[in-house]
């Protein structure tokens, strides 16, 4: 018997024409374009659409943007095959902004909520560390202990810790610009198959995210949370999450903390799930569920065409 996991991408997925197709064939994914254009007052799904690449790669747009296709794909999917997602998935999870993807699909956040509060996110992230001041490195061809072992000899005081665990090898790093440097440079001296720089605004998932942290403290504080009609894999935990309580103080600590994404893929498998569905915009994540875990039956939805093909095998 089948067991369906769905997840939802993170930042670095976007790109100018995303959700375009969607929200042409289906009226329950024009509805949440339309929803989260009112909830942030202004025209995202234009910029998505049709607009400038770098425009939408900053961060306050990208992160609303991301989850508004996610959300379009899954009301499609709802919409046309007659079910809410919670009647098929075994569990939902996302990496970093693809989180508040699960939860909203979840039934958690509403899609307006949702939108404002990765508005605010993004805006925050930006707001805590001066541009060029600090950034991220993708690591190629390491585990956790090496990684950790390159940010110590690297870091020389400075802040350089470990971002996210994507699995396959591939650990992502973040800290100050220098530190970046460095290890990128540390990481060659020890035979690392790869060490590049992210295109990236800001030092993601690392301590110096704390004045962010605490703005999404803030608006958190205040947001609704309903419990999730489907248990949510939480990043800074890897562990399945149910109390709003519990998510709200996840979410927070989301900020600053690592995604623990291989182990939360490998938590899945753990849990029985055979079939892993992506819902958005890009690949990222069924590219790294196959290094992860080659045993995963996966695929992405987030055109029609994708839409329809899942629909057959749910």
């Amino acid at each position: 018997m089948s067991v369906h996991a769905f997840v939802f991408p993170g930042q670095g997925s976007q790109s100018v024409g995303m959700g375009q197709a969607l929200h042409e064939a289906f009226a329950s994914s024009r509805a949440v374009f339309q929803e989260v254009d009112e909830a942030l007052g202004d025209h995202l799904s234009r910029l998505m659409f049709t607009g400038d690449a770098d425009e939408l790669t900053r961060t306050e747009n990208a992160q609303p943007a991301l989850f508004a296709v996610s959300l379009a794909a899954v009301r499609a999917l709802e919409s046309e095959g007659g079910f809410k997602l919670a009647d098929k998935a075994a569990l939902l999870a996302g990496h970093s902004l693809g989180e508040y993807s699960a939860l909203a699909a979840a039934g958690t956040l509403g899609i307006a909520e949702g939108a404002r509060l990765l508005r605010l996110r993004g805006q925050a992230m930006q707001r805590a560390v001066p541009a060029g001041e600090g950034g991220m490195a993708a690591l190629l061809g390491v585990d956790a202990s090496q990684a950790r072992a390159i940010c110590d000899e690297a870091s020389q005081g400075e802040t350089l810790e470990i971002a996210n665990d994507n699995g396959g090898g591939q650990i992502v790093v973040s800290g100050v610009m220098s530190a970046i440097d460095r290890a990128i440079t540390v990481a060659k001296e020890h035979g690392i198959k790869r060490a590049v720089k992210l295109p990236v605004s800001a030092p993601f998932h690392s301590s110096l995210m704390a004045p962010a942290a605490r703005e999404m403290e803030d608006a958190l504080a205040t947001a609704t949370l309903n419990a999730p009609s489907v248990p949510v894999i939480a990043n800074v935990t890897a562990a399945k999450v149910t109390d709003p309580a519990t998510i709200r103080e996840l979410l927070v600590k989301q900020v600053t903390g690592t995604v623990r994404w291989r182990e939360s893929v490998q938590a899945m498998v753990a849990m029985g799930v055979t079939n892993m569905h992506e819902l958005g915009a890009g690949k990222v994540l069924c590219g790294l569920a196959r290094r992860i875990a080659p045993e995963l039956a996966t695929s992405n939805a987030g055109t029609p065409a994708e839409i329809e093909a899942l629909l057959k095998t749910l």
